[in-house]
């Protein structure tokens, strides 16, 4: 019997957190040739996007993938993550997350706060750098 990666119920968690605090919740992503975002934005393999309700419409946190709609530059854009390639989700006012391991399965231990090498975001809002504690 195989058991489901814990990875897409923890972020469903940490975003409802960060939504139910009045916070914006920002996801770190690892991209790679499955990951449909705009690559203008990608900042050594990886981009940081806001999963805000201002942000984005449609959002929908699946247990393979997330999608949503997103403006870029004024430009609306149809957005899908892997949720392995999710390296940390966290809120961009106080830092407080949970970082994962990149392309995590489901046998592999549940993942470890750490501080991921999260790049800049694109420069039309600079969010402090992310400080990821654990969440209780």
């Amino acid at each position: 019997m195989s058991v489901a990666s814990t990875k897409p119920y923890l972020l469903r968690a940490l975003h409802e957190w960060c939504v139910d605090q009045g916070f914006t919740p920002y996801i770190s992503v690892q991209v790679d040739a499955g990951t449909l975002v705009p690559r203008q934005y990608v900042r050594d393999g990886q981009i940081v996007l806001n999963l805000g309700a201002e942000a984005v419409q449609n959002l929908h946190l699946g247990n393979d993938l997330i999608t949503c709609q997103a403006r870029f530059g004024g430009v609306a854009q149809s957005l899908s993550i892997p949720v392995g390639n999710v390296a940390a989700i966290y809120a961009r006012e106080n830092g407080q997350g949970m970082a994962f391991e990149v392309g995590e399965s489901a046998e592999e231990a549940p993942p470890e706060e750490a501080t991921p090498e999260a790049p800049e975001p694109p420069p039309t809002d600079t969010p402090p750098r992310p400080h990821l504690t654990r969440v209780k």
